[in-house]
């Protein structure tokens, strides 16, 4: 019911007024203003009104999940050197042999609902998943290609929807990866030009070399049979249009890698883009005249040399590979990854940590215990990541510094890596501006002293976080 009307009755009215030749130029005109208001209102968002969420979060999960995860680094018996969601490309794997492995992948596994929990629990912010990579596979119902997991699979079912829901139950934001380049599988796909085939000893790969030379990185005739200018056109564009207007609130665009990419082709991604108004997108779209709306440093964290002042963010692995691969035990520790956060928060940048799942929808147990780890540490000392700045004060070498800017001063959140023997930390920079010094984790306070060389902290014995563990100093005034 609306309004005491039924819905039946609405319809109807409707359809009358619909008749009416006057009556249905008014109602296109309604339409048509409200369609517009929603484009002015998307041009008026200025950039930091888009940002603000972004900055506020610091810490997110990137997926990488496709068919790729069917081979988990292997093919045909041999291991495929590289991360494994390039296995297709550095194996110089046919197409068509390629697609065998899409009747193997049935994630029967697969709950959305816990890897978004999972999420929450790491106290991650947003999710970032491979709507499709550059074997140009998709992981949602496509018209525009059938090389997806609805028409590709036994599984049958489209696989963002639910993550969607579920990111909105939690209030996670929610982001799509989109290899609009680079495909492999989808024909005027662009392919990286490596004229070799790596890790797999081919028979052919002679020619395949000769081959890859002669058609700008692409090893088989199958990906040949259309232009760059027509794969754009059938099938990238309409894909982002699908994203971009099936699954609610998008937050990020993540282009990935502008092979063969030209301004011309970067313009036609434009309009898509007006369809989510909040909408974030980073530098990999196509370079130098698409710059989004922040830089995307890969499995590094910058040095405070080279940040020019601009967002940005580290995409980076728990372990050697992006895509789900057997033999990859390369895990970081929970320490490094934990401290790589802070690290990152105290230069002003995002973390954008990478899981892998397996072909059954299931993250690997690495991973899990890792998000349990940083989500523990998290709970405790979230307040020194969230919503924090970047160091106003010079570099710590047995830790990091990240701020908040308060109504009377500001606040220093000082995580310790190195806990000093002689239970001193010298803060440089500070001096008698000090309100009160307490650790974060137990509100327990501190007696400091002033000095010629900064900030003296009387700390206990032992570290109370073995990991790292955060002093809160609350400071009055500017620094």
């Amino acid at each position: 019911m609306v309004s005491g009307v039924s819905e039946a009755k609405l319809v109807t009215f409707i359809r009358v007024l619909l008749k009416d030749t006057v009556m249905k130029k008014m109602l296109f005109l309604i339409v048509a203003v409200i369609y517009s208001s929603q484009l002015i209102f998307a041009q008026e968002l200025s950039r930091d009104e888009r940002m603000k969420w972004w900055r506020e979060a610091r810490f997110g999960m990137f997926i990488h999940w496709g068919v790729y995860a069917v081979a988990a680094g292997s093919h045909n018996g041999r291991e495929i050197n590289k991360a494994g969601e390039w296995i297709m490309n550095r194996g110089k794997i046919p197409v068509a042999e390629y697609q065998q492995y899409a009747k193997q992948f049935n994630p029967v596994k697969y709950d959305a609902d816990a890897w978004v929990r999972m999420a929450k629990d790491a106290g991650m912010k947003y999710i970032v998943i491979t709507s499709k990579h550059h074997d140009g596979f998709a992981l949602f119902e496509s018209k525009a290609s059938k090389w997806n997991v609805v028409d590709a699979t036994p599984y049958g079912k489209d696989l963002l929807k639910p993550l969607a829901e579920a990111c909105r139950k939690y209030g996670i934001k929610l982001g799509f990866y989109y290899s609009h380049a680079q495909d492999w599988n989808n024909p005027g796909g662009a392919a990286a030009r490596k004229a070799t085939s790596e890790g797999w000893p081919n028979p052919d790969s002679s020619k395949i070399d000769e081959f890859t030379k002669a058609n700008n990185g692409h090893w088989d005739a199958a990906q040949t049979t259309k232009t760059m200018a027509e794969y754009i056109d059938k099938v990238a564009v309409p894909q982002v249009y699908e994203i971009l207007s099936n699954y609610g609130d998008i937050a990020v665009l993540w282009w990935d890698t502008p092979t063969g990419m030209t301004d011309e082709f970067a313009e036609k991604f434009q309009p898509a883009l007006k369809l989510q108004p909040y909408i974030i997108t980073n530098d990999r779209l196509k370079r130098p005249n698409y710059p989004g709306d922040f830089k995307t440093p890969e499995q590094k964290i910058p040095n405070l040399a080279d940040l020019d002042g601009k967002d940005w963010e580290t995409c980076m692995t728990m372990n050697g590979t992006w895509g789900f691969k057997t033999a990859d035990h390369k895990w970081k520790s929970s320490e490094t990854l934990i401290r790589n956060l802070i690290d990152i928060a105290s230069k002003g940048g995002n973390y954008l940590l990478n899981i892998g799942p397996k072909a059954d929808g299931e993250f690997p147990q690495e991973s899990i215990e890792r998000l349990k780890e940083i989500g523990a540490w998290m709970k405790v000392n979230s307040e020194a990541i969230y919503s924090t700045k970047a160091s106003p004060i010079k570099p710590l070498a047995w830790g990091r510094c990240t701020s908040k800017e308060t109504a009377s001063g500001i606040t220093l959140y000082i995580s310790v890596f190195d806990w000093p023997k002689d239970g001193k930390l010298i803060i440089p920079e500070i001096t008698d501006q000090v309100v009160e010094v307490s650790l974060l984790e137990s509100k327990a306070k501190l007696s400091t002293t002033a000095s010629v060389d900064g900030l003296i902290i009387n700390v206990p014995a032992v570290a109370p976080n073995k990991i790292a563990t955060v002093i809160k100093i609350e400071v009055k005034g500017k620094l």
